[in-house]
């Protein structure tokens, strides 16, 4: 089974001795963190939307866990763009 846009995707990008394949892998890779990262963060925000609206009394302890685990998920994303682009 042959995929005709990894053909396009070959004559688009530079093939010099795979340099131009190797820039396509990290670009997808950053874009791969990147979504992963704010798809994550924007599930946490609803929920934390939700959970503030359903108990008004904890909303505080709600935000300070949201901002620690969006910070978490920040930091796995710098480390999955770096992975991406040194590889």
């Amino acid at each position: 089974m042959s995929f005709p846009v990894i053909g396009l995707l070959q004559a688009a990008a530079e093939v010099s001795n795979g340099a131009g394949l190797a820039t396509l892998g990290k670009a997808v890779g950053a874009g791969v963190a990147v979504i992963g990262a704010g798809l994550g963060i924007g599930r946490i925000g609803g929920n934390m939307t939700e959970s503030m609206a359903r108990q008004p009394e904890i909303a505080a302890q709600i935000q300070t866990g949201a901002l620690i685990l969006a910070a978490l998920i920040e930091g796995a994303a710098l480390f999955g763009l770096v992975i991406a682009l040194l590889a």
